[in-house]
């Protein structure tokens, strides 16, 4: 598998991510793009109007504009190509790389944000509150990652880009200020990138969408990992497609080969090493 190259392991532990350019084919780009256009017409899981951060099934998604907002959660029912991108080579290579064979695919997300004066981006970490006050050394491996993959050129600022905080995956960082914290305070950076790339970094790592004035809508990918111990918070049992999954995939949705018992995803199975690292 491959590893981190020198100047990209700089990168990592100073800034807390990489762009790597390049990941989808242009035919990949288009098929996925299409592909969320298609999904905003079939039930999914769409965030929830009573509880903030959680999601509820909707039979019919509220804004079936091709450009229009969305927020889709769980992917892998969609199809294959959802399913074989949670162990996309190049992208899952350098994930093992940072965080070590003892992982979980965490959560899908497909998310498009239109163009609109009416949204000003905003910043935070995922995770929740509780990783939000959690750092750890430069030396260590992060509890959780993402990767973004971009089906959208993001050309110039204020197109929707992700914006980050370089750095602030290590240090406090004061997140409740006055004024509140944006994609355009001190420190910020919108990254730029081309449809097809791919972007990585830990969920402590202060981060946000910029507005999108660019005139056409941003449409990503997203796909998240975690420590074992951690599990996964998008489902609560393995996947309904585990039929349709290879046995690393399998694996990154939770099935250790037999029925749970205590110790499970905190002692990994002897077999873990080598289950992650097949090709």
């Amino acid at each position: 598998m491959l590893k981190l190259s020198p100047t990209q392991n700089n990168q990592w532990t100073v800034d807390g991510y990489l762009h790597i350019e390049g990941v989808l084919t242009p035919d990949e780009v288009a098929f996925f793009g299409d592909e969320l256009d298609r999904i905003r017409h079939v039930p999914g899981w769409e965030p929830s109007e009573e509880v903030l951060g959680h999601y509820q099934w909707s039979d019919r998604t509220s804004n079936l504009d091709p450009s229009g907002y969305m927020d889709r959660r769980e992917l892998l029912t969609y199809g294959q190509p959802f399913i074989d991108l949670m162990d996309r080579p190049g992208i899952f290579d350098l994930i093992v790389d940072i965080m070590g064979p003892h992982i979980l695919l965490s959560m899908t997300q497909a998310i498009v944000r239109p163009s609109t004066k009416k949204f000003d981006g905003y910043v935070h970490t995922d995770g929740g509150e509780g990783l939000r006050e959690i750092r750890v050394t430069e030396t260590s491996r992060p509890l959780a990652m993402k990767a973004i993959y971009l089906l959208s050129d993001i050309d110039d600022i204020d197109c929707g880009a992700l914006t980050v905080f370089p750095g602030t995956q290590l240090n406090p960082f004061q997140f409740d200020r006055e004024p509140p914290l944006t994609p355009h305070s001190p420190g910020a950076a919108q990254l730029l990138g081309k449809a097809g790339d791919c972007i990585i970094f830990p969920h402590a790592l202060w981060h946000g969408p910029a507005p999108n004035h660019s005139g056409k809508a941003r449409k990503t990918l997203l796909y998240n990992y975690c420590q074992m111990f951690i599990r996964w918070y998008d489902f609560d049992r393995v996947s309904e497609v585990g039929d349709q999954c290879s046995p690393r995939q399998r694996r990154l949705l939770g099935d250790l080969g037999h029925e749970f018992r205590p110790g499970d995803f905190f002692y990994v199975p002897q077999d873990q090493d080598s289950m992650i690292h097949e090709t």
